[in-house]
């Protein structure tokens, strides 16, 4: 078991002694709806190298995250509060998602693949080539409310030896959708190394993060055939001053989510954009955010993985129920 004492936490983490946060801010007075005074940024977890991959399991009032570089899987009990390993190896596991019949979702960067856990805890592999070629290294995930499962699939996995195992890339990075019937297809293609992604809560619109376009990109498309097909694709958001968008959740109003960071002084943290893509509201970490997930009884606690520690905030608003 890893303890969540003082002596594991990060030793610089200091939460606020206010109300409201200081690191809750207002960009524009629309956030105000969305954020609780009475609610501070809370570290629950540290001691990661990189923490990625949250994702909520209700049922055992849990959070599961992976910390890629040392190849594990962990697991938070918001009961306890206590920390243990939930899988190890974990095949250099980054983003997850739970699919409709409650199974855990992994994009894997060791096995270039996709897997699904069981209910009984066993592992089978759902993706892992595309016209007789390897994927890359799946990197994060959504599933939509049809059954399919949607995935992005850029190479950072495969560039050196430290969140996988270096590899001759042998396809663009492409974006799939995994249909129920087992069926691979390319939906979005010519995207710069393509990262987070999530529906909008109608499921009219995916947003996919192009974390190697210049300035970096939150890219948002609209669905038709039936809802498998994207179209109209266009730029929502444009990072300004450097900064790096990954993962990204929506909340049922519409607004996006998103892991940022930079290594600056307000661009650690998570930046909150409502659906025409302006921002709105910033929660700012010691330490920069990669992905996050909506999780706890009501889906109103935000959990953020943010490099080495686990942090949480509880909202006034609420995830999808896909998140």
């Amino acid at each position: 078991m890893i303890k969540n004492d003082k002596a594991t936490l990060a030793p610089n983490w200091r939460p606020s002694q206010r109300y409201p946060d200081p690191l809750i801010r207002v960009i524009d007075e629309s956030f105000n709806a969305l954020r609780l005074p009475l609610s501070k940024v809370e570290q629950i977890a540290s001691g990661c190298r990189w923490a990625e991959g949250p994702v909520w399991i209700g049922d055992l009032r849990s959070l599961i995250w992976s910390d890629i570089p040392n190849n594990r899987l962990l697991r938070w009990d918001e009961e306890s509060g206590a920390t243990t390993v939930f899988r190890m190896p974990s095949g250099y596991a980054n983003g997850a998602t739970r699919d409709r019949q409650g199974r855990i979702i992994h994009c894997e960067h060791g096995g270039r693949r996709v897997v699904r856990t069981e209910l009984d805890g066993f592992v089978v592999s759902i993706a892992e080539r595309f016209e007789g070629k390897r994927l890359n290294s799946p990197n994060d995930v959504v599933c939509k409310s049809d059954g399919s499962i949607w995935f992005t699939d850029p190479s950072f996995g495969i560039l050196g030896w430290y969140e996988g195992s270096k590899a001759r890339q042998e396809l663009p990075t492409n974006v799939y959708r995994l249909g129920v019937d087992g069926g691979l297809e390319v939906v979005a293609e010519g995207i710069n190394q393509p990262n987070g992604l999530a529906f909008s809560p109608d499921e009219s619109i995916l947003y996919i993060v192009e974390s190697r376009a210049i300035p970096r990109k939150i890219l948002a498309f609209d669905l038709t055939g039936q809802g498998t097909k994207l179209t109209g694709k266009r730029v929502l958001i444009e990072a300004e001053n450097g900064g790096t968008p990954d993962g990204l959740r929506i909340d049922v109003e519409g607004n996006l989510w998103c892991g940022w960071g930079m290594g600056e002084q307000g661009l650690d943290g998570v930046h909150i954009f409502n659906a025409d893509g302006r921002l709105i509201g910033c929660i700012d970490l010691p330490e920069r955010c990669a992905n996050l997930c909506f999780g706890g009884l009501q889906r109103n606690r935000l959990f953020m993985a943010a490099s080495t520690s686990i942090y949480s905030l509880y909202v006034n608003t609420q995830g999808v129920g896909y998140a």
